[in-house]
């Protein structure tokens, strides 16, 4: 009995359970839940991209770091001009939804350059690729016209129009409903100079060459591809590759065989934001 007397009284110093004591006092009221953590999205910070180059000039991108990791950026250019669209009705495929959904069925996350115009043909196939969190979706340009002259043969874009082909681009990707376009750009043909850069500093853009040529385009031997991939490939390395059956049919077999031998070697896929990130020393 005592033990159950003193065990009563510790009960009342503690204050739980005052009622229990034989107090008159009233329990106390019980405390608020402590304030729930807010559930609203936090706005996404800005994609990373390269400061200026010398003398503000728009940065150039190549590769990625070969020390921090294993890591390969494996990009699809998909191309159309301005003047392809008879074409296109016609029947000659500019898209590759197989390539697309190997991409997705082998988990590969990727970038997709693409022109506005593209855009505009498969507006579907944009939205898809752009809402897609394994993909981004980045600027070839309107209508893959060159921005420097003697550029494999392709139409150039006159310099005071340059910017504003750029942003065409980008208008064409919000009106197919992508979300959220890189500021990344990638010059047709892969072609530039010190005009070029000074012409599109005032974009914000981060220029993206690559140092793996996959030599997909107009090829017909998937194993060719695949070889030269994988013989280039380094830590960090850019691939430039093709989204467009018509002039590059055996993209989407290339890869079925270079990503599983990538990934035997150690390597893992990113997109070239990541590549970008860990350049500017951001995770």
């Amino acid at each position: 009995m005592i033990t159950l007397v003193r065990r009563a009284t510790a009960l009342c110093v503690l204050g739980a359970a005052l009622a229990a004591c034989g107090t008159s006092e009233s329990p106390r009221a019980p405390r608020p839940a402590p304030s729930a953590p807010s559930t609203a999205p936090s706005k996404p910070s800005r994609p990373p991209t390269l400061a200026p180059g010398p003398a503000g000039l728009t940065p150039v991108f190549e590769h990625g770091s070969r020390t921090a990791s294993k890591t390969v950026a494996l990009t699809f250019d998909a191309d159309m001009t301005a003047d392809q669209g008879p074409r296109a009705a016609s029947g000659e495929r500019f898209d590759n939804p197989g390539l697309i959904a190997t991409l997705r069925r082998l988990k590969v996350p990727a970038t997709v350059f693409m022109t506005g115009r593209w855009a505009e043909e498969y507006p579907d196939a944009a939205r898809s690729i752009g809402r897609d969190p394994r993909f981004e979706v980045a600027n070839h340009s309107y209508s893959h016209y060159a921005y420097t002259d003697d550029c494999y043969g392709l139409p150039t874009v006159p310099r005071d129009r340059m910017r504003s082909d750029l942003e065409r681009a980008y208008a064409s990707f919000r009106k197919a409903g992508v979300p959220d376009a890189m500021p990344y750009f990638r010059f047709p043909g892969g072609c530039y100079d010190k005009a070029a850069l000074r012409e599109l500093a005032a974009a914000g853009v981060t220029a993206v060459q690559w140092d793996v040529v996959s030599g997909d385009a107009f090829a017909t031997d998937a194993d060719a591809v695949a070889r030269e991939v994988l013989d280039g490939a380094k830590p960090g390395s850019v691939v430039v590759m093709h989204c467009t059956r018509s002039a590059a049919p055996v993209t989407e077999r290339a890869v079925r065989t270079i990503v599983p031998e990538l990934r035997e070697r150690g390597y893992r896929f990113v997109k070239v934001s990541e590549l970008i990130g860990t350049a500017n020393g951001r995770a």
